[in-house]
């Protein structure tokens, strides 16, 4: 396996078969991606209510949100990356909300398992370093998306589950 990937449902809403799916989905991603074996991230799964707490504390956003990421990769200006061989990679923590994941499956239509893959997925090439800041990074981060998806077997259509 190319991750370690740790996997904290808050919410006790999530099925193991839920779980299961999307921490293979990361390892698929992780494999398309070519990180390193070794290579860390955590995954929590909560409610609307603590991503929106999450999203006021660290982006100024009192409003409940669907991922949110912490790339602990992430350089700040002046900052020079350590690395030191032999060391677990920390690629950082994706947040999720299951409420908001269920919501947005039944406004686009599609599974809950398509939306939790998604925003895992999403999540994942945050801490990769990818970005939907302007028009070129947000359609280089939705294909990439999506073929990762693709390539999965996840796809949009509602019957269609992995």
């Amino acid at each position: 396996m190319y991750l370690e990937i740790d996997l904290i449902d808050r919410t006790q809403l999530l099925s193991p078969k839920n779980i299961e799916l999307i921490e293979k989905m990361l390892h698929h991603a992780a494999e398309v991606e070519g990180i390193t074996q070794g290579s860390e991230l955590s995954v929590v799964f909560t409610d609307n209510e603590e991503i929106q707490q999450i999203n006021n504390q660290y982006r100024n956003k009192n409003v409940a949100t669907d991922v949110i990421s912490f790339a602990m990769e992430e350089l700040s200006e002046g900052e020079m990356s350590i690395e030191v061989e032999g060391t677990p990679r920390i690629l950082g923590d994706i947040v999720i909300s299951v409420e908001r994941a269920k919501e947005q499956a039944v406004d686009y239509g599609h599974s809950e398992e398509r939306e939790l893959g998604f925003l895992a997925i999403h999540g994942f090439l945050h801490l990769l370093g990818y970005d939907h800041m302007d028009g070129v990074d947000e359609k280089e981060m939705t294909e990439k998306q999506e073929s990762i998806l693709q390539s999965f077997g996840l796809r949009r259509e509602q019957d269609e589950k992995q």
